[in-house]
């Protein structure tokens, strides 16, 4: 029976995030919430798995890591890129690494978040609230103002 590991699962939403119920069967997945921090920990883990799904960029899969999973085949990333995938080190121990289409809204979104939060001061307006203060600058306000996102 193949064994499915999702990694780094900390916010408990990887359950809902995909169309698990697609895959045979046969196929057990385990879904982790804690973080690894240790080779060692991670290693015996992961160990009996052969598939693993990395969410985020925390556990990071170095050459030693890889030499330390017999039965991992393949590794799955959310996202199309992950800095901490040793790309060469899983070509050469047979592990095809994939990725998942990101989303193109979330930057945009964000994008427009930090602009609003830093015209309108927030960040210090929030600081300023929880040492006991109210009010302490004057935001800026958009009225009038061009903004765009490319």
């Amino acid at each position: 029976m193949p064994r499915v590991a999702v990694l780094d699962d900390y916010q408990n939403v990887a359950r809902n995030m995909a169309d698990w119920g697609s895959l045979p069967p046969d196929v057990s997945i385990d879904f982790f919430q804690d973080h690894l921090s240790a080779e060692d920990d991670v290693a015996r883990r992961l160990e009996p798995y052969e598939i693993v799904v990395a969410m985020r960029e925390r556990t990071p899969f170095q050459r030693t890591l890889f030499s330390r999973l017999p039965n991992l085949n393949l590794l799955v990333t959310t996202g199309m890129r992950n800095a901490s995938i040793d790309m060469v080190a899983a070509a050469e121990h047979g592990v095809t690494v994939c990725g998942t289409d990101g989303l193109p809204y979330p930057t945009a979104e964000l994008t427009w978040a930090l602009i609003l939060a830093l015209a309108r001061k927030v960040p210090t307006e929030d600081a300023a609230t929880r040492a006991g203060q109210w009010q302490v600058t004057m935001g800026e306000g958009l009225q009038g103002k061009t903004l765009g996102v490319i």
